[in-house]
């Protein structure tokens, strides 16, 4: 079990502020469904084609095209709902939301506003510190994205990629439990996270395939736990919606503005206005987009060319069967099984890759060693020239051999380090290098001994300021270890050091 602390964010001061405020913020994040075809037709959902060549005839609203549901795409929507412990629904149902826009060529979206295929579930935010907030997810829910409105190709006109028409999204719609902008980006990180690790979302915010919408009010102290005993958001204060934020850092600058901002408004005696805002990063700063529409604005009803969608549980517990090893799970393993630190397990869990590739090493090897080098050694290389974990050119197999040879005491660490090297940028088998280039340890406390009685016997003023100092025995082990080549065993030359220096 992970050792968590359930914190309650306490209220606090805004810089600027007057008095005390309290943030509250729900999110809308919309998910990609990893799929090959779009929601309801056949098209591609490849990024990066030319524009307009992902497009059926039903993804272009063309008269008497009737949709056809992707049943992979409601088998990703089930797995995620499972994968975050959520009510799955066996009937939901189809609605269409009205709205003009020139991506949008039907005139309206398919969605699912009042039956959503997936209810309540939650998502465990850890905060780094040792605490951790209990997200509570209120639903997820099936529907097409729009195109895409491209405005700066040229001065006078605009142009429209369908590309993204029709591709199935998940909105998956916080409760207001988020108390501040860190914790905004944890929980996303959070989720990206899940999703991956599902495969029902790739998580790719540059690209647009996980975005968010962020909801920001701000109350007075004890506000919210009023809601959470009514459950009447009244008592949160006016939100504001920001739209479309797709980096971590930009959703944390344009929650620590909006809060400032409606703030600001509160005590000079104005009101918050509901609206729609867009976060501007060059400026820093939120602009109104337009006033927030209700559900009736979009005149939604049910899709008269979708049957309601039922299915049986004897296929969501087929798929419940399917999920993987899930983050907490993993870590909580690794933690147990490794004796790692919480800090190490949640590095090496962040994405399944870099899990699968440590427990490879782990496998043959010590564990704790196994996510030293991994973590510092490998992962520090790969950072620094910009590389991911699936481009290593160190396979598990050979670092799982360096770690062994250094169980074996046939290398030291500083040797381990030159190995790595040599395995990083040549490749082969590491224990035959060490055969080959003589790297080998010197074990051999007679050859050891010999080298420090040397040592020893050329410094004489060393020797009395060491009699005096022990600290100073320092300076005699490193000059074994040069002497030596760094190939002495380091514990071994500590040993006699000490004993030769004391008279033994």
């Amino acid at each position: 079990m992970l050792d968590l602390t359930y914190d309650t964010p306490k209220p606090k001061v805004i810089p600027g502020a007057k008095q005390d405020w309290e943030l509250v913020i729900g999110m809308e994040v919309h998910a990609q469904v990893s799929s090959n075809a779009k929601l309801f037709s056949g098209a591609s959902t490849s990024f990066g084609a030319e524009p307009n060549s992902n497009v059926a005839f039903v993804d272009a609203g063309m008269p008497g095209m009737l949709p056809v549901i992707n049943e992979f795409c409601v088998e990703q929507a089930v797995r995620t709902g499972l994968g975050l412990k959520a009510q799955i629904h066996l009937r939901s149902a189809f609605d269409r939301k009205n709205y003009f826009y020139p991506d949008l060529p039907q005139g309206y979206q398919i969605s699912q506003l009042y039956h959503p295929i997936v209810g309540e579930g939650e998502v465990l935010v850890e905060m780094g510190d040792g605490t951790a907030r209990m997200v509570r997810i209120e639903r997820i829910h099936l529907e097409q994205d729009a195109g895409k409105s491209i405005h700066d190709m040229d001065p006078a006109m605009s142009f429209v990629d369908l590309n993204r028409t029709g591709v199935a999204l998940m909105e998956i719609v916080s409760r207001p439990d988020i108390r501040g902008p860190e914790e905004a980006a944890a929980y996303v990180t959070k989720l990206r996270q899940i999703l991956r690790y599902l495969g029902t979302c790739d998580g790719n915010m540059q690209n647009g395939n996980l975005r968010a919408d962020v909801n920001v009010s701000v109350c007075a102290p004890g506000q919210y736990e009023k809601y959470q005993a009514t459950q009447d958001f009244s008592h949160l204060g006016t939100r504001c919606e920001i739209k479309n934020m797709n980096s971590l850092r930009f959703i944390q600058q344009a929650i620590d503005f909006e809060a400032k901002r409606q703030i600001a408004i509160l005590e000079s005696g104005g009101s918050v206005h509901q609206e729609t805002r867009l976060y501007d990063p060059d400026k820093g700063e939120t602009r109104s987009m337009r006033s927030k529409e209700e559900a009736h604005d979009y005149r939604y009803f049910p899709c008269p060319d979708l049957l309601p969608l039922e299915i049986e549980q004897d296929w969501v517990d087929r798929i419940e069967a399917t999920l993987p090893e899930l983050p907490d799970a993993k870590k909580a393993r690794f933690m147990g099984e490794f004796g790692l630190s919480d800090y190490d397990a949640s590095v090496l869990t962040a994405d399944t890759a870099s899990a699968a590739y440590f427990e490879a090493v782990a496998a043959g090897s010590d564990g704790k060693l196994a996510a030293n080098w991994v973590i510092n050694e490998l992962f520090g290389r790969l950072k620094k020239e910009d590389h991911d974990i699936t481009e290593s050119p160190v396979s598990p197999v050979q670092l799982s051999g360096i770690i062994t040879l250094i169980k074996a005491g046939d290398i030291s660490g500083k040797i381990a380090k030159e190995l790595f090297e040599i395995v990083y940028t040549e490749g082969g088998d590491p224990a035959e290098i060490v055969a080959a280039r003589g790297m080998k340890q010197v074990t051999d406390t007679g050859a050891i001994e010999t080298a420090v009685d040397e040592i020893i016997a050329a410094n004489p003023d060393q020797v009395e300021k060491a009699k005096q100092n022990p600290k100073l025995a320092g300076w005699f082990v490193g000059q074994v270890m040069k002497a030596t080549g760094g190939k002495a065993n380091p514990k071994a030359v500590n040993e006699i050091v000490s004993r030769k220096l004391a008279g033994g």
